[in-house]
């Protein structure tokens, strides 16, 4: 079996664990997931297995993907297709699908989505900075201040942080415990907050710090 899902974040709940505390948990629908394509250290350099989640309308579909998914018995191309490499050569085939069976309750995963978008910003909010006086008069207020260093050494230092693009970038949440896993409904409920929004499409790996040691 491999140790990473694709899924959708469909949203943040609470339920009570076992020992009747009330933990936070944000829901994913992890796949099903189908084997796409099998590789081989023998055949492309390096072990892997292609999944795929969710399925595209055929009209939305290149002629490439249909042939792809066709080639992998599917009757539609997969909407979101990922890589998970391994180190042993795969025993899965093209064709079987993987499933949120892979995870238990209690282990830890990362999760991997790409994070809100909130545009053009300030300093302010981009960075924190503290900005000027709120005061009345100062004309000072949520601007980036002083920049430069005089004529040496004459420019902006590299990496002088300032105002711009904010959010939509890639980003992985680390050790967040499985407290459920709903079979039947393809959910899995971990503890905590995960990137993006509600539906933007995430995977959950196995954690890779956080498990204890053989």
């Amino acid at each position: 079996m491999i140790s990473s899902l694709l899924g959708k974040k469909l949203g943040m709940t609470q339920v009570y664990d076992a020992q009747n505390v009330l933990v936070p948990v944000t829901v994913v629908e992890a796949g099903p997931c189908a084997v796409v394509q099998v590789k081989t250290a023998a055949t492309d350099g390096y072990n892997a297995v292609q999944i795929g989640f969710s399925a595209k309308k055929a009209r939305n579909a290149s002629k490439a993907e249909l042939a792809h998914a066709k080639k992998a018995g599917l009757d539609s191309a997969p909407r979101v297709l990922s890589e998970v490499r391994l180190v042993d050569a795969p025993t899965l085939k093209v064709g079987d699908v993987v499933n949120v069976t892979s995870f238990t309750e209690g282990q830890l995963v990362d999760v991997i989505g790409i994070t809100k978008g909130k545009g053009f910003q300030g300093v302010v909010k981009r960075y924190r900075v503290a900005g000027g006086p709120a005061s009345h008069g100062s004309m000072f207020h949520r601007r980036i201040g002083s920049i430069g260093m005089r004529q040496t050494p004459g420019r902006v230092w590299k990496n002088q942080i300032m105002p711009g693009h904010m959010g939509s970038e890639k980003r992985t949440v680390q050790n967040l415990r499985v407290v459920k896993v709903i079979a039947d409904k393809n959910l899995i409920l971990v503890k905590g907050a995960i990137p993006g929004a509600n539906g933007d499409d995430v995977i959950v790996r196995s954690a890779i710090k956080g498990q204890p040691k053989a």
